[in-house]
């Protein structure tokens, strides 16, 4: 197949969809598939590169204001009056017989949407972002761009869309309905072995932390992944286990956690880090006695990754929260509702205090990313439903 991979966010950019969109990149042209990857521009990362098996094409862009409407990230916006006329030559001349699209609410989606309807290209759409926010005012204004400006877009390539866990299916349902051809129950995945071998001493060195308990939350800070739960927990957590220490991996998009932390008196047991290279990440969860970081909107790639590095994870979502595969609270993770600062505490505590349940939690966790979220069995499933599209636009009459 000649497939056409299409996201916004690309390494050197970093984030979850970032990583993961490469991964199954790389992994579609290592099973023998012409890959073309669409992306945005980036810092200084070349226009036009080859490496890994793939052609990258990094369209000029500009990078939005990092706000609460923007969901704090820093977005590249690659529309400008000649992208559709580079799109359409791009693709053309390499003739794609299927387009895997990343984010729902990007430029560079809706763009090829349009190419995908007028050439008949079947689409495969990933949603790896709900676009909510927790602020009332907001929440209304992302309602009104999913119904009068994502979903028109999904109409023109009606594309069949992956469900990585029960609360995205809940959503799509919601807010899409109508806009797509059906949907496609694929896990996020995860590289199980990179997490490993990291060396903790470095972090614990590099941040003064001793000999402390530290509850790692890896990932980006905004609106949606706040950390302000972890914070309001922190009380009870030092209650008992007084040198814990809260350390917070990702870039700080959004800070209301450490004025909740200066408000609570806990500001001296939270280490905001920033953001952290790749491959650092592995020596940040060989420091960590536990990981905590999604709060109360799903579990994601950087929770399956420290579950796949054998660090115990405390995380607020439900059991049900991929469908078909069971997550057990004190079995192979510890969970809590979302929204229970108690029961958040409760399970950090337990985690920090009995040893001999967090290393069973750690090792049944690392046996469940290796049984359901690897990305060769992720690669797989998503290899099935491409072909499938691509034979069906074969089959349909022209």
């Amino acid at each position: 197949m000649r497939i056409v991979v299409v996201n916004n966010f690309f390494p050197p950019r970093p984030g979850g969809s970032s990583h993961l969109s490469e991964s199954l990149a790389r992994g579609y042209a290592a099973a023998g598939h012409d890959v073309l990857v669409v992306t945005a521009a980036y810092q200084d990362a070349p226009a036009y590169e080859e490496r890994d098996g793939l052609r990258i094409v990094r369209l000029p862009a500009v990078m939005l204001p990092q706000t609460r409407l923007a969901v704090s990230f820093d977005i590249s916006f690659a529309t400008r009056p000649s992208l559709p006329r580079r799109l359409r030559r791009l693709l053309d001349d390499f003739r794609p017989d299927v387009i895997h699209q990343h984010g729902q609410f990007f430029d560079l989606t809706w763009a090829t949407s349009r190419y995908a309807r007028k050439r008949g290209v079947p689409v495969l759409l990933s949603v790896h972002t709900r676009l909510e926010n927790p602020a009332a005012r907001y929440a209304k204004v992302f309602r009104w761009l999913d119904a009068l400006l994502v979903k028109p877009f999904m109409r023109l390539s009606r594309p069949r869309v992956v469900v990585m866990d029960v609360l995205m299916q809940e959503y799509i349902e919601s807010r899409y309905r109508g806009a797509h051809a059906g949907l496609a129950p694929i896990p996020v995945g995860v590289d199980p072995e990179w997490v490993l071998g990291g060396n903790g001493q470095r972090v614990r060195d590099r941040h003064d932390l001793g000999d402390a308990p530290v509850i790692l939350s890896v990932g980006h800070v905004i609106p949606l992944r706040d950390r302000v739960a972890l914070v309001e927990a922190l009380p009870a957590v030092l209650a008992v286990v007084p040198d814990a220490k809260l350390l917070v991996c990702g870039h700080v998009y959004y800070h209301l956690f450490l004025e909740r932390a200066r408000a609570l008196g806990v500001e001296h047991a939270v280490v905001a880090v920033g953001k952290v290279a790749k491959s650092e990440i592995p020596d940040y969860l060989a420091a960590a006695t536990v990981e905590s970081h999604e709060q109360g909107i799903g579990l994601g790639t950087a929770t399956l990754e420290a579950m796949a590095a054998g660090v115990p994870v405390v995380a607020p979502a439900r059991p049900d929260n991929f469908p078909g595969i069971a997550l057990r609270d004190g079995e192979n993770v510890l969970l809590c509702p979302p929204g229970d600062v108690a029961g958040l505490a409760d399970r950090l505590v337990r985690a920090l205090t009995d040893p001999a349940l967090a290393k069973q939690v750690g090792v049944n966790g690392q046996a469940l990313v290796h049984a359901h979220f690897t990305l060769d069995r992720v690669l797989d499933r998503h290899l099935a439903v491409l072909t499938e599209l691509a034979a069906a636009r074969v089959a349909r009459p022209r």
